[in-house]
């Protein structure tokens, strides 16, 4: 799993490193890389291991091949993605547009999702993990699963 946040700089020929432990977790999952995508939902960058980006690939696929929803979709997500390798000492190279995407300029913050994770911009992260803490913290009694917890 991908957990913690972790900081990180990119380097004078525009590489980074991966968070050891989350290159470990892709390791043992069979993978020497990562793929990424700009979210659509907020201003990061999506890291996601290659079944992950197959499962979704699958899902749109079984949309209606005529629908302007499933077109969407692939755009947004399947022509954005970029395969991304890890070199010998487990740095890889973002995309200018990655980078534009995300705001990043130098720092960047990677942020576990569980099977997933997200890079951000140190400071644009710092506004959304405070409002999400408060939006979690007010959401937290409709969770189906808070009352598996309270047991």
């Amino acid at each position: 799993m991908f957990l913690s946040t972790y900081e990180n700089k990119l380097d004078k020929k525009g590489r980074v490193s991966v968070p050891a432990s989350f290159r470990s977790y892709l390791s043992n999952l069979g993978y020497n890389g990562v793929i990424c995508y700009p979210s659509f939902n907020n201003q990061s960058i999506e890291a996601w291991p290659q079944d992950r980006i197959e499962k979704i690939s699958n899902t749109i696929d079984s949309l209606n091949p005529f629908e302007e929803k499933r077109d969407f979709f692939a755009t947004s997500i399947l022509s954005e993605s970029t395969n991304l390798q890890f070199d010998s000492e487990g740095r890889i190279s973002l995309s200018s547009k990655l980078l534009k995407h995300a705001k990043i300029k130098n720092s960047m913050i990677f942020v576990g999702q569980g099977k997933t994770f997200q890079i951000w911009e140190p400071t644009i992260f710092e506004k959304f993990r405070a409002n999400a803490r408060k939006k979690a913290n007010t959401n937290r009694s409709s969770l189906k699963w808070e009352s598996q917890f309270n047991k």
